[in-house]
């Protein structure tokens, strides 16, 4: 296990300050506990049972985990009408584009059920119930055992609670650890497997202003897309059917177009994925110095390579859309991260808490002895990191880099099939797997680009790491091919049957142990794996040191601090942020609006630019005033605003919900300026964008004609 791949479930980092009513990650299961006196303080007119409620329907009944939980949903009908980001079935709108049929560039918009386009291997998963587990977990494990024992019953009790709670049904069950391991809770879900896709702006509105805008405010992005929720006839989760017919839901979210005005309470109910909040300044230290600048000098040589791929052609440009907008998210949040740090000044003040944390526990020798360790166990997981860069290189230039070393390593089990040859049932599941892949692989991928990728990431590798951690295969890189990784990297694409389809498919339908054996991708790729390996076991001697520095630290800080409400960070399970609608001042003589219109849209059109170009609808509509019921009492139609919603990655999608449990808007993204969120909360700065739910009504209805979809939403006006 990676240290730069744990996940920190903790608190807050600002120990100093009182708890702010915008800062927080809260389980929705212990709102009334913990937060509902001052959210309706702030303006919630509903109770805590109207948020989670296990015997009755609820506000949680009608937010799901995409993917389990790459994403948020909400549900709008009680038809099952699912609304997320356009940037959340960016990758099912692009597998459903063609030259002929670019949804991408034109949109899409289902005009009947039957036309609601299937979306294999896609989720929507709805919470249950939560239930804690702790004294379950922790109370069962035996004094003095170590460290590695005390895991192993851990996995053992938390096996234990999860098959006990899905004897019977068809509930999906997980216990997880949160505040670094000092808690543990068990989450049920409900996941269901038939999810079509209805209806999707072009990305002239999904996706306006692209790279250039993203992470930035102010935005015009109409960032939504529409699914829809399929069942068996008697309601229960099931694969594709045409027999399958629209779930109906516990709870759907009615849509205010009353909008909102600054100040106004604001919630965000969702699936954020991970935050670091508790990260010692070594950690930040760490990102700062080495997860981010990898990331950084990777990804901007990968992402060259592909666009140039993208703008030779339309098809292009479809096969290497989502790959490209995946990879280039993260490349320039990782910028916008240690710019962040940097000015925050947050490795300061991770010292200084942890400066007080030594002094409290030097106070006392019960506490020496109890928490005396945490930070030297801490502090000694970073030091000679030489291992841990090379793990960072290995992972963003082989793995995420080409696509050829996964696929060809997927052929792993047919190798071992073939090897041992006497098993034939075996050698055909393992061809058929294969052959299940194909259309989807090829469909998507170019060899001739994919090639100039694996040259050019090989030599970032080969210059950044130590020869001990180079692949097998830079051995003969250098001694055959005399350091040429172009003529290296040529000659595999050119022989191996893993880049070109007609070769794989001859092969797969007379596998042999010899073909495989000698394919020059094939054994690549076993080598970079290999190598995963074995820098994997390097770093693990320092992992479990590091995770017991990070349980006994905030033990000892929850200790410390008593009186404080803490809150774990986001580990892709429902959480409860709730804040108030406004604006912000970025930097000296700037101050920013909390709403944007579409005026500010017209404003921003680069004609022909790909993100920036206005489509002539849009236009047409604008120029005519033509806003319907979904213009603010002005007459002016926003697009987007933004709260001070405390959100991160796997929120992407989350429905902005008012005091009165109806719908505004669509949270899709952070600012600039507080991308160090994940790792210290910023009440100044930190914003939540969303769009403007009027925005995504209008554009359904004037811009689409699709307006069979606003008539089976519930509206509030």
């Amino acid at each position: 296990m990676k240290r730069t791949l744990l996940a920190a479930f903790t608190l807050s980092l600002l120990l100093h300050s009182a708890a702010k009513a915008d800062e927080g990650m809260w389980l929705p299961s212990l709102v009334q506990k913990l937060n509902i006196s001052d959210m309706q303080q702030m303006g919630f007119e509903l109770t805590a049972d109207d948020i989670y409620n296990i015997n009755n329907s609820s506000l949680k009944d009608a937010v799901v985990a995409l993917d389990r939980g790459s994403c948020t949903a909400e549900v709008i009908s009680p038809d099952g009408l699912l609304l997320t980001n356009h940037h959340c079935g960016f990758g099912e709108i692009q597998a459903h584009s063609s030259v002929d049929h670019d949804y991408l560039r034109d949109g899409f918009w289902a005009k009947t059920r039957e036309e609601e386009l299937a979306n294999p291997g896609k989720t929507v998963s709805f919470l249950v119930r939560v239930e804690d587990v702790t004294e379950r977990v922790l109370g069962s494990l035996e004094e003095g055992i170590s460290d590695d024992e005390r895991q192993v019953q851990i996995q053992k009790k938390a096996f234990e609670i999860q098959k006990e709670a899905t004897e019977e049904n068809d509930y999906e069950a997980k216990v997880q650890p949160l505040l670094n391991g000092n808690r543990y809770y068990l989450f049920i879900y409900e996941t269901f497997r038939d999810i079509r896709l209805v209806g999707a702006p072009p990305a002239s509105i999904g996706k306006f202003g692209g790279d250039t805008d993203n992470w930035m405010w102010p935005r015009h992005t109409g960032d939504f897309s529409l699914f829809r929720v399929y069942c068996s006839p008697d309601g229960k989760p099931a694969d594709y059917s045409e027999e399958n017919v629209p779930y109906q839901p516990k709870h759907h979210f009615p849509i205010s177009l009353k909008g909102y005005e600054e100040g106004d309470f604001a919630m965000v109910m969702g699936y954020p994925g991970s935050t670091n909040r508790y990260k010692s300044s070594f950690g930040v230290n760490y990102t700062m110095t080495v997860t981010n600048p990898v990331r950084v000098e990777v990804r901007e040589a990968k992402l060259a390579l592909m666009k140039g791929y993208m703008t030779s052609s339309q098809k292009a440009n479809i096969q290497y859309a989502s790959k490209y907008a995946r990879s280039s998210n993260y490349y320039k949040y990782s910028i916008g991260q240690n710019k962040g740090l940097a000015a925050l000044d947050v490795i300061e003040k991770k010292k200084a808490i942890e400066d007080e944390f030594t002094q409290w526990v030097n106070a006392s020798e019960e506490r020496q002895a109890k928490y005396g360790e945490a930070l030297s166990l801490i502090e000694s997981a970073y030091q000679d990191l030489e291992d841990e860069k090379a793990y960072e290189y290995l992972m963003e230039t082989m793995l995420r880099g080409p696509e050829i070393f996964y696929f060809s390593y997927g052929a792993k089990g047919l190798y071992e099939a073939l090897k041992k040859g006497d098993n034939q049932e075996r050698i055909d599941m393992n061809v058929a797997r294969i052959q299940s892949e194909l259309d989807e692989y090829f469909k998507d991928y170019d060899a001739a680009t994919d090639q100039k990728i694996a040259a050019a990431l090989m030599k970032i590798y080969d210059k950044n790491v130590s020869p001990v951690f180079h692949p097998a295969f830079f051995r003969d890189v250098k001694s055959k091919y005399k350091g040429d990784f172009d003529a290296y990297v040529a000659n595999m694409y050119n022989k191996t049957i893993f880049a070109d389809r007609a070769k794989l498919e001859a092969f797969l339908a007379k596998p042999n142990f010899k073909s495989l054996d000698k394919d020059p991708a094939f054994n690549t790729a076993s080598s970079v794996f290999q190598t995963m390996s074995i820098i994997g076991d390097v770093t693990s001697k320092t992992t479990d040191d590091l995770l017991k520095g990070r349980r006994l630290f905030v033990a000892g800080l929850m200790e410390m601090d008593k009186d404080r409400k803490f809150y774990p960070d986001a580990n892709s399970t429902m959480r409860l942020t709730y804040g108030t609608v406004g604006g912000y001042i970025p930097r000296d003589g700037v101050e920013y609006d909390y709403y944007t219109t579409l005026k500010g849209y017209i404003e921003k059109e680069i004609p022909g630019d790909d993100e920036f170009d206005v489509p002539a609808r849009l236009k047409e509509l604008y120029y005519a005033n033509d806003f319907g019921d979904y213009a603010d009492k002005d007459g002016v139609l926003r697009t987007c605003f933004i709260s001070n919603n405390d959100i991160t990655g796997g929120n992407s999608g989350s429905p902005v919900i008012n005091g009165k449990g109806e719908l505004i808007g669509v949270a899709f993204d952070g600012n600039w300026e507080a991308m160090s969120g994940d790792l210290a909360f910023e009440p100044e700065l930190q914003k939540c964008i969303n769009v403007d739910i009027r925005f995504v009504l209008w554009t359904i209805d004037k811009f689409a004609g699709a307006t069979h979809l606003i008539d089976e939403m519930t509206i509030v006006k």
